[in-house]
């Protein structure tokens, strides 16, 4: 499914089905608009990026009564960002007021801003198993920290600022709402950029030594093969990047 009439015909039901739901109509709006707004930056498919309408519905009507406990009102704003500036972006927005009620399924974070008394809220991400996160939780929780949402193997949680200057931590005119919702760093692109050279380099490579080995009489084996063990070298790299990614990331905040 492609194309702005389909689209059309995908946000049409999306809409009916919420409103079925219950979902007030200028959340509906809002959200729709959100989606669109998504779309349009990532140029994805509605039906590819979010599956069948009547499932998106579903899952939306559930994750908004987890992220805004059912109380949450005033501003309202869904973004996402990189491993890389996601923690540095959710601290500037913070210090705009934006507060995160949760993590939607596409890892975008879902965030309201009081519009008569907004504050800054701080925030943090840890990386963290589902065997340990409660314990995390409890060890932070004395410092003013609660949990807001989870992605992966990482933890993301926020404090109000008030909760180490006081009064101050009031917004008195709080900026517009940023315009953008994706937020990508260059390390990212220099990721992906290293990711693929390695899994290329290596994938020739493992040809390579297959030539030598003698294994090349049918090329489709050692092609195959050399493509495996490619892919499976370009993960190991990536899987190296990331954790040396996120070990810098944690000396700089312990500093």
């Amino acid at each position: 499914m492609s194309g702005t009439y389909f689209d059309e015909l995908y946000f049409d039901e999306l809409a009916v089905r919420l409103r079925e739901a219950g979902v007030p109509a200028e959340r509906i709006v809002a959200t729709v608009d959100d989606l669109r707004a998504y779309l349009a930056d990532s140029g994805g498919d509605p039906e590819e990026e979010f599956g069948p309408a009547a499932a998106f519905a579903e899952h939306l009507v559930a994750t908004t009564d987890h992220a805004d406990g059912g109380t949450a009102t005033g501003e309202r704003w869904t973004w996402t960002a990189d491993i890389f500036t996601d923690q540095q972006r959710l601290n500037e927005f913070g210090e705009q007021g934006w507060e995160v009620q949760g993590i939607d399924r596409l890892g975008r974070f879902v965030c309201t801003r009081d519009p008569e008394h907004p504050q800054r809220w701080e925030y943090r991400r840890e990386v963290v198993t589902p065997t340990g996160r409660d314990a995390l939780t409890q060890r932070l929780a004395p410092e003013g920290w609660e949990p807001c949402g989870t992605w992966f193997c990482y933890a993301y949680y926020k404090r109000p600022h008030a909760a180490l200057v006081g009064p101050e931590a009031k917004i008195g005119d709080p900026p517009p709402r940023p315009g953008r919702r994706l937020f990508f760093s260059p390390a990212l692109y220099g990721f992906a950029a290293v990711a693929f050279t390695a899994a290329v380099v290596l994938g020739l490579s493992s040809l390579a030594v297959l030539d030598r080995a003698g294994l090349d009489d049918d090329d489709g084996p050692s092609t195959l093969l050399g493509m495996a063990v490619g892919a499976l070298s370009a993960l190991v790299v990536i899987g190296a990047i990331a954790a040396i990614a996120e070990l810098i990331h944690r000396r700089r905040r312990r500093r």
